[in-house]
């Protein structure tokens, strides 16, 4: 065996000495940052408290006051001032002036019109706080405050009375104008008003009230009744104007109607904010900020005062709230593919189809008015606003200037063939207002049948031209030379937005409303449809050059051919 071997045996029969155990070193308990809440009541939190801090911690960020701000823009204010008060004085001389007509046609405008806004401006309140909630709350307050355990009825009660008391204010605002353009006496007219406040009100917390619930089709069938009622009235007054009719009606209903018409008001304002009140708990989170979401997409719109994509915002909710729809095939082949897909459309969304055909009572009731002269101007403009939902596929093509360049076609020829069903809406429109501008009443218009044709004819154009106008106006060019206000620098474009569609009827409606002859009219839109269908459109002329010279260049390289350079003279 040898040496190394035995050494190996030895040191594997040794046996090691016992050690002494070493302590074991328990681990020290770590600081707990967190603990469980004991099963004790919970310090009570102020939920206003908690809304006002977020609102300083919003506010501490401003750079500007709010006196500031109106010290920078004293001009524009000083510039409202004047206008209000030359509006003011158009109407008290207009209600003086209705108040000592003893016509028939006065008379029923006194009485009936009132009626009519009271409806109207009932409905209208109640649309729009069906599209907005009327409660809601901005997305920082949904996340901040909606989702925390406190009871939201505390922060949403301020919400509802700020609705209720801007609906109110702005619907008595409009119905004692109303009244007094239609004659009334003093104490009608502060009736009026009160009673238009008060149902706008009221129908401002029903549809609060509803919201709690997640009900959307009664507000939409009162709205629609609501609507009805207007156009009914308007066209009860049309027809007392006109002597189809006769409406003989005690002295004290002048005072008596719009009386019970506040009183029913106040009764349904109680009743129904009590109701949404009790519930404001219930209302869920998602609803309330998709309010929010709307008046924010809004504000952004409302800054470069683009009204086009304000209503591009309602539609694109309103396509949400729809969910889906069933594909329908097409028909025809080049631009006929495109006309049939327009004329698909008002059979797929017939909705604005009724807005049409209520338009048409508009030329009847001025003419029962006696508003003669501004009868084709206020109609048109009235058309504009019937006929800008019918053109949804100029909208697109005009702001999406890709898509328009994919079609193998010039840009006017899109834009003629996307004109033509508004067109002919506006015909059919013109066909059943002539009888409005030919004069159906003593005090309205007297003209023969074809001057009423060719004013009909003219107004229809105004406003088809007006829409047009509208939808295909540019964006707001920020990159462009500013204008210096009180206010900062402005885009000149930004301010021309504010009368876009209005300078078409205005310039085409001119000349008849002056005295002149149709045919001045007739030509100025000749013109403006030139250059609105897009036949000297800037841009494309650009991009067809640059294409141009994009092929001339590569055709040079192609060729092969030596550039000769010309050797610098000495």
């Amino acid at each position: 065996m040898s040496k190394k071997s035995r050494k190996l045996i030895n040191a594997a029969q040794s046996k090691p000495e016992p050690s002494a155990p070493e302590a074991v070193v328990e681990p020290a308990e770590p600081e707990q940052t967190f603990w469980f809440l004991p099963d004790v009541a919970p310090e009570p939190v102020d939920e206003r408290d908690l809304h006002e801090a977020m609102k300083q911690w919003r506010h501490g960020r401003a750079t500007r006051t709010i006196g500031e701000a109106i010290q920078n823009a004293y001009v524009a204010i000083f510039t409202i001032v004047m206008i209000g008060a030359m509006i003011t004085n158009l109407v008290l001389k207009a209600q003086s002036s209705m108040a000592g007509c003893a016509e028939l046609s006065c008379q029923s405008a006194r009485t009936l019109v009132p009626w009519a806004t009271w409806f109207a401006l009932l409905g209208l309140a109640l649309g729009v706080s069906r599209l907005f909630g009327p409660v809601l709350v901005s997305a920082a307050e949904g996340f901040w405050l909606m989702d925390a355990p406190i009871e939201r009825s505390r922060l949403l009660s301020g919400r509802l009375r700020l609705a209720v008391l801007a609906f109110g204010l702005i619907a008595a605002v409009l119905g004692a104008l109303t009244a007094a353009l239609s004659g009334s006496s003093p104490l009608e007219i502060a009736l009026w008003a009160l009673a238009d406040g008060l149902g706008a009100a009221g129908v401002t917390a029903f549809a609060a009230a509803e919201q709690t619930r997640e009900r959307v089709r009664l507000t939409r069938l009162v709205q629609t009744v609501l609507a009805t009622l207007a156009l009914a009235t308007l066209l009860l007054t049309v027809a007392v104007a006109a002597g189809w009719l006769t409406l003989s009606l005690p002295q004290e209903t002048s005072l008596l109607v719009p009386a019970v018409a506040a009183a029913l008001g106040l009764v349904l304002l109680i009743v129904e904010l009590l109701a949404a009140r009790r519930r404001l708990d219930q209302i869920r989170r998602a609803r309330l900020v998709s309010g929010g979401s709307l008046v924010a997409g809004m504000q952004g719109a409302m800054y470069a005062l683009d009204f086009g994509l304000v209503r591009d915002i309602v539609v694109e909710r309103a396509a949400v709230e729809l969910g889906h729809v069933n594909p329908t095939p097409g028909r025809g082949v080049g631009l006929q593919a495109l006309l049939w897909r327009d004329l698909q459309r008002l059979t797929r969304f017939p909705r604005p189809l009724v807005g049409l055909a209520a338009s048409v009572v508009a030329p009847y009731a001025l003419d029962a008015l006696g508003m003669t002269t501004l009868n084709p101007f206020i109609s048109g403009l009235i058309l504009v606003v019937v006929l800008v939902p019918f053109m949804s596929m100029l909208r697109v093509l005009s702001r999406t200037g890709g898509l328009a360049r994919m079609f193998p076609f010039r840009t006017s020829q899109v834009r003629t063939v996307a004109m033509v069903v508004p067109l002919l809406l506006a015909l059919a429109w013109q066909v059943a207002t002539v009888p409005a501008f030919v004069g159906i009443t003593s005090g309205g218009a007297e003209r023969s049948v074809l001057d009423g044709v060719a004013i009909a004819l003219i107004t229809g154009i105004a406003g088809w031209l007006g829409a047009v106008r509208w939808v295909t106006a540019k964006k707001v060019d920020f990159n462009s030379p500013m204008v210096a206000t009180e206010s900062g620098a402005v885009p000149p474009t930004l301010i021309l937005n504010l009368f876009r569609g209005i300078d078409m009827v205005a310039l085409i409606t001119a000349p008849v409303m002056l005295g002149g002859s149709p045919l001045w009219s007739f030509a100025l839109a000749g013109v403006a449809f030139v250059f609105l269908r897009g036949t000297f459109n800037m841009d494309e002329m650009k991009s067809q050059q640059e294409q141009l010279k994009r092929e001339q260049d590569a055709a040079k390289k192609s060729s092969g051919d030596k550039i000769k350079v010309q050797r610098p003279s000495r």
